[in-house]
């Protein structure tokens, strides 16, 4: 978790309700306010209770106001350099790179912080259980899916990707109770995802949703939620920077898996490298 208060608004932001975003956003604006103001004039000056913003001050990690204002005091005297610095036109190739290095290490410690526990568990569980397991995504999560399917094809169980969204609809229709839907997408509410997903729960199938928003559609619904957290900037969407996360949470799934099923997918892994082994020079 970011140490820094700073830090830690920005790791939730896009999960924030719109009355959230605005306490986050003034506190991102004028943080030396916040040192020299009470939580009762901080609410006057928002419009809000003073219950609201004593809500935030947990829901980003404080035991109470006076927590927060402690730890955003030590960062203002001590200023930190942010790890996701914007890029400007001004930067050189060097630290334009170095920029996107950062911007994916707060990308996996974010993500990292914010991973449940408790639902990657019963996701590995259901691909543990499932005889076919099929991964989804449309535009840019299409690719994250076929990096899926090319680890979890090692795994020996079935598996299957495709990047057609016509393949996708007719693949969920064909899945079963047996067979596991794994449904990619940053926003959670791409249309063809979740006409993807509603025709897999249709057809039986449990499914698992990597998304970067608990309340969208896709997390809503699935069997497990599993999430990704990346922050915006000017060249850089958030549904790019979040691509990073959702490749180490599919890395995460596939480990786990096959250690769970050693003896089985020692065997496969065995027959993939004698199969590859003869396109190598």
């Amino acid at each position: 978790m970011p140490t820094s208060c700073l830090g830690r608004i920005r790791l939730h932001y896009p999960r924030f309700s719109d009355k959230e975003k605005q306490i986050a956003n003034y506190i991102l604006k004028n943080p030396e306010n916040i040192i020299h103001s009470t939580i009762n004039e901080v609410a006057e000056d928002l419009g809000v209770a003073d219950a609201t913003v004593f809500r935030f001050c947990k829901r980003i990690g404080y035991k109470g106001y006076q927590a927060m204002k402690i730890s955003l005091a030590s960062e203002i005297m001590s200023p930190m350099q942010q790890i996701h610095e914007e890029i400007t036109e001004q930067d050189n190739e060097k630290s334009i790179a170095e920029k996107i290095f950062k911007s994916n290490i707060q990308t996996l410690e974010n993500t990292a912080f914010i991973l449940d526990g408790e639902a990657l568990a019963k996701a590995v569980a259901l691909l543990l259980q499932a005889e076919r397991i099929n991964f989804y995504g449309t535009g840019g999560s299409s690719v994250i899916a076929m990096d899926a399917f090319h680890k979890f094809v090692r795994s020996g169980k079935g598996c299957y990707a495709f990047m057609d969204s016509h393949f996708q609809f007719m693949s969920a229709s064909q899945l079963s109770s047996k067979d596991v839907a794994v449904l990619i997408s940053h926003s959670g509410t791409n249309k063809d995802t979740i006409r993807i997903m509603n025709l897999a729960m249709e057809s039986g199938a449990r499914t698992i949703g990597i998304t970067s928003f608990p309340k969208s559609p896709i997390s809503q619904k699935v069997d497990v939620a599993l999430h990704t957290s990346s922050v915006e900037t000017e060249y850089r969407s958030e549904a790019l920077a979040s691509r990073i996360g959702q490749l180490s949470l599919i890395d995460a799934l596939y480990a786990n898996v096959m250690i769970a099923d050693k003896a089985s997918s020692t065997q496969s892994l065995e027959k993939i490298r004698r199969a590859i082994s003869e396109t190598r020079i």
